[in-house]
């Protein structure tokens, strides 16, 4: 029904490249994720299992297959990762996913140490078996890291074979691309865009606020991650000039 406004700004189709939306799944059940599917399968690209909830999610198997049947991806939330990290258990988490069915992965070290030389070491090796995104920041508000870090560890890390780079921001949009109060680090945007393609980069941006810079910003084809479950079709009025904050932005534009 869309098709029926003129001047909607264009939206990739799906299996999109760019544009994307991940959600994040903190433990939904088989009936819940079914429901989501109903409303939001043809306006959500990936699915993250959020943190460690993979581990202990019932018929965790059975939900993944789920999302992939209706042309999702589907990775666990680089948490889980960095737990099997800090334990030298690598081999065992690459057995663990093939076991429920993942052909992401998420490579992080946002709770954790790791030289980023290492970092990008894994980022090859679990590259051989999985589809890898990795993701830049630190989940503590104390770790400052500067742009030249943020240009230069996003680019080792596509070099190193991720297919996108997330910008951390937690799911509470307050830590890395993100001050504590939920405003967009601006300035540092502008600088890693000035390097880093836009389109490489998944943007982690779980407010409306931040939701609404990124689309302003960037266009309706960014890509935008760590989206509430029952955020995907408000995101998607968003992205489409469909809402009041972007209301004006599509107009006369082709």
């Amino acid at each position: 029904m869309k098709e029926i406004l003129q001047q909607l700004p264009p939206r990739s189709e799906k299996p999109r490249v760019n544009g994307l939306t991940m959600i994040m799944d903190k433990g939904l059940s088989i009936r819940q994720a079914e429901d989501f599917l109903t409303n939001n399968h043809q306006h959500t690209d990936i699915i993250k299992l959020g943190f460690g909830t993979s581990i202990i999610t019932p018929n965790i198997s059975e939900k993944i297959k789920l999302y992939q049947d209706n042309g999702m991806k589907v990775y666990a939330g680089g948490t889980l990762f960095e737990a099997f990290a800090i334990r030298n258990q690598l081999d065992d988490y690459k057995t663990y996913l093939k076991n429920i069915g993942l052909e992401m992965v998420e490579i992080s070290d946002g709770s954790m140490h790791m030289e980023h030389d290492e970092k990008c070491e894994i980022i090859k090796d679990f590259s051989k078996y999985f589809e890898v995104i990795s993701e830049v920041g630190s989940k503590d508000a104390s770790v400052q890291i500067s742009s030249d870090n943020w240009i230069k560890w996003m680019q080792n890390e596509l070099d190193a074979g991720s297919w996108k780079v997330i910008a951390e921001a937690r799911e509470g949009g307050n830590v890395g691309i993100c001050n504590d109060d939920g405003g967009i680090k601006t300035e540092l945007i502008d600088e890693i865009t000035s390097k880093i393609p836009t389109n490489k980069i998944l943007w982690e941006a779980p407010q409306k606020n931040q939701q609404i810079f990124f689309i302003k910003q960037f266009g309706a084809d960014v890509n935008l991650g760590n989206i509430a479950n029952d955020g995907v079709i408000p995101l998607e009025c968003l992205r489409l000039g469909l809402r009041g904050d972007t209301f004006h932005n599509f107009l006369n534009k082709k």
